[in-house]
């Protein structure tokens, strides 16, 4: 063998044997999903409507931030947006405002939900959200489940706040718990009208038509039902709080982009 030649092989060896044990370069990261474009930001359609998106915070029933919630913004498809819009005007002209708690919810944030609630040891929100149900059951009792109405982008969690709009303090992680269906002064402080419990509330008192829901109570759970029925939201009979928009614009699809300004494609 020629020198030049066996000098060149003694070269590439070292190279290759460097090169069998270097690592892979990382894959590329799967780029987050985007909204369809019947999907919009609520505040550029109706800028009126407080929000007060609560999975973005750890008061909520889990204690923490829910996977998914990456801005404290309410996204919908347009037509639950647009009526949404048409039932704040009608209330603001009664002296009221609507308020979100919590409108799309990606695919990911339910499967937190999921894994939650099947962390039996995991009970730190029991005291409010779910002081009488035993959490081995909120499967069975309906309150979590592997798939959300929410995913589809039509369905939202709001209330109502009498004007003007008082503000509200923050949750503090580890602060004393008041069961969600104890009178609104003791309860966790909410600028809302008294609904008979807070919202996300784990108990058969928050059945929109619980017969032990009297008085103003009642009369505010059918000022916001009547306003959202009249123009073609579809309330949960086990949520006060909870409404649909009819016809949905996608009935079957369950959606996973995170929320946030950037996944709007519009």
């Amino acid at each position: 063998m020629p020198r030049l030649a066996v000098a060149l092989r003694a070269l590439a060896l070292p190279v290759a044997a460097l090169l069998a044990v270097s690592p892979a370069a990382p894959a590329r990261a799967e780029p987050e999903p985007k909204a369809p474009e019947e999907f919009v930001a609520l505040s550029d359609v109706d800028p009126t409507i407080r929000q007060e998106i609560r999975y973005f915070t750890p008061h909520n029933f889990t204690g923490h931030p829910v996977d998914g919630y990456r801005r404290p913004m309410c996204v919908l498809t347009r037509p639950a947006a647009e009526a949404l819009h048409r039932a704040q005007r009608r209330l603001l002209r009664r002296g009221y405002t609507l308020k979100v708690y919590d409108c799309y919810r990606p695919q990911r944030a339910v499967n937190d939900f999921v894994a939650w609630a099947k962390d039996l040891d995991d009970q730190r929100m029991k005291g409010e959200f779910y002081p009488e149900v035993d959490k081995s059951r909120l499967f069975e009792d309906g309150y979590i489940a592997e798939k959300s109405g929410h995913s589809r982008g039509s369905t939202v969690d709001l209330t109502i706040v009498r004007l003007p709009a008082l503000p509200t303090r923050p949750y503090v992680p580890g602060e004393e718990l008041v069961p969600c269906y104890a009178a609104k002064a003791d309860r966790f402080p909410d600028n809302s009208v008294d609904m008979g419990t807070g919202y996300d509330c784990f108990d058969t008192l928050s059945h929109t038509l619980d017969p032990r829901i009297t008085g103003a109570q009642r009369a505010n759970r059918l000022l916001l039902k009547g306003t959202l029925e009249d123009l073609g939201f579809v309330n949960l009979a086990e949520e006060w709080w909870h409404y649909t928009y009819q016809p949905e614009p996608f009935p079957d699809t369950y959606f996973d982009f995170p929320v946030a300004r950037r996944s709007l494609t519009g």
